[in-house]
């Protein structure tokens, strides 16, 4: 939670043995059960929390049905946030999404003062109604949108791009790549690019992904290697080593991508920074 007072927010809730890691850290708990209430009443009555309610999404939160006691439990202990979360916001028109507003109307009255947020990325676009004191964007803080499709008030600004490390020259009949699971029907002109799966290419995308140079669009030959993969750069005869293919970005648009992965945006997003965070392994 960023502005005024940056709190970090730890969804999934204190517990007796991670307690005083986050009061050392100086982090928020989200509370989704009245074990977790009396769990963090005990270790910190004058900390503040996070109420977490459940509408309709069955993941994490507190029942409809326990809110009540939730807030007597609660009693005079800080809260920095009342939310829910949409499971349905991908889709305005879900009639799920009315009826999560109308169930986080009703149950957050039984809390005292403290800012509300029920809206991440998708529900941001669903007018005022959704947006109560802050909205909690997360695809969208990337460029993506937590649509279908691409949203026009949304700008890319998650780029990938990998350099060429080599172009060759292979005749009809050869192969490529682990498995020689693609054989070239016809001589091609071909780019091997320093990115795999340990970057964060999903291996899934062989036969599927693609890079992009100069507006061409490269498809992946064969399987995805951990650090390497192979393009057919026949429409793209400028291409040589060292210069840059883009994989996502303003021409390798992120729901494109997504669908030729055969997952959601999301899962785009996070395989890469994922991949971007963990150690070299020789």
């Amino acid at each position: 939670m960023l502005g005024q007072g940056p709190r970090i927010i730890v969804l999934n809730g204190p517990a007796p043995e991670t307690t005083q890691s986050m009061l050392d850290a100086g982090l928020t708990p989200a509370l989704n059960t009245l074990a977790q209430i009396q769990i963090w009443r005990a270790a910190a009555p004058h900390a503040p929390a996070v109420a977490h309610i459940d509408t309709g999404m069955n993941r994490l939160g507190l029942p409809l049905d326990a809110v009540g006691a939730a807030a007597d439990a609660l009693g005079d202990q800080p809260l920095a946030l009342v939310i829910s979360h949409l499971a349905c916001s991908e889709d305005p028109s879900h009639p799920l999404n009315a009826r999560q507003l109308a169930r986080f109307q009703v149950a957050q009255d039984s809390f005292g003062p403290g800012k509300r947020s029920l809206a991440a990325s998708g529900g941001a676009f669903m007018g005022p109604r959704f947006r109560f004191d802050m909205v909690r964007p997360g695809v969208a803080l990337y460029g993506g949108s937590p649509f279908t499709a691409d949203h026009p008030d949304l700008v890319t600004c998650a780029r990938i791009t990998a350099p060429v490390l080599q172009v060759r020259e292979v005749t009809a009949g050869e192969s490529f790549g682990y498995g020689a699971t693609a054989v070239a029907e016809t001589p091609m002109r071909t780019a091997t690019v320093a990115l795999g799966y340990a970057d964060g290419f999903l291996r899934s995308a062989a036969g599927r992904g693609y890079g992009v140079h100069e507006g061409a669009r490269l498809p992946v030959l064969g399987r995805v290697s951990m650090d390497l993969l192979i393009l057919d750069a026949r429409t793209a005869p400028e291409l040589q080593a060292g210069m840059q293919v883009e994989f996502l970005g303003d021409q390798a648009r992120l729901h494109d991508v997504a669908a030729a992965f055969d997952t959601a945006a999301y899962e785009v997003l996070t395989t890469f920074v994922g991949a971007a965070r963990r150690p070299a392994v020789c």
